[in-house]
């Protein structure tokens, strides 16, 4: 396989934008997902820049995280191995791109600049495997609603950052009921409501049906599929993100992890 980072790639080329499940700090050690993931970064151009919208982030007004060099990450999980608690991801400056989103949002959502916010292993557990040698400067984006709607207007709003090659990844999960897992292995079998959830998903993507998407609280399998909405919330974002919005999304990663829908796709 080809070098994921290789040099020869332009970075003039327009960037996708993408949903992708992150997963917990062991997906570091799953052999099939960062294959998965890795394949996944040859097929893309190479990003000039990252901008990740977490679902471990949540403030309001809209926030931009730290953006000097060797940012921080935040080790926000607990119960795993000491190991994770000291892995880095020790990114170079990204102030440009912090220009650059503050010229793109309109002042009527009051960009506020957070400079102790650190990346949230929502970022780092991917850019890990998609992007190893830490070399693009990134940033996260704060989830400022969980409203569908608000957030496809803020995706709408970035969208002209793919045009300056920056990568904008909806970091999420397409089902996250934790509460209600009993099998905590990679290989677990999806509980129904994780299945039913994922597949409802599927069909209403296959079909660019952004209403039925945007009213997710009526699909099968909730509650439990998500007892809250922030691992779902980024994916608005990201179709807000697309340049043609009710186009059907490619499908990058299907199937199953602990049991939940590691359902990852990409919008041109």
């Amino acid at each position: 396989m080809s070098d994921p980072n290789r040099d020869d790639i332009k970075h003039d080329t327009a960037m996708p934008a993408i949903y992708i499940g992150h997963g917990a700090p062991p997906l570091l050690d799953d052999a099939l997902w960062t294959r998965q993931l890795a394949e996944w970064s040859v097929m893309m151009p190479k990003p000039k820049e990252i901008l990740v919208v977490s679902a471990h982030w949540e403030e309001a007004p809209l926030s931009l995280s730290a953006t000097h060099a060797n940012t921080a990450l935040v080790y926000d999980f607990w119960g795993f191995e000491d190991r994770f608690y000291s892995m880095r991801y020790p990114t170079p400056d990204a102030s440009a791109l912090a220009e650059k989103i503050r010229a793109a949002i309109p002042t009527s959502y009051s960009l506020h600049q957070d400079p102790s916010r650190g990346l949230d292993h929502g970022s780092w557990v991917p850019l890990k495997v998609l992007y190893p040698d830490a070399t693009t400067p990134v940033l996260q984006l704060s989830l400022p609603t969980l409203d569908p709607k608000k957030l496809f207007d803020i995706g709408t709003v970035l969208r002209p950052l793919r045009d300056e090659g920056v990568l904008i990844i909806g970091s999420g999960f397409m089902t996250h009921g934790l509460p209600f897992l009993r099998d905590f292995t990679s290989n677990a079998p999806a509980p129904a409501w994780s299945a039913e959830f994922d597949e409802w998903a599927k069909e209403a993507l296959d079909k660019g049906d952004l209403d039925t998407l945007m009213n997710f609280e009526k699909a099968p399998g909730m509650p439990y599929a998500h007892p809250t909405a922030e691992h779902l919330a980024p994916l608005f974002v990201i179709l807000g993100a697309a340049r043609n919005p009710g186009d059907r999304p490619d499908t990058i990663i299907d199937g199953f992890w602990w049991g939940l829908a590691k359902r990852s796709l990409q919008v041109a």
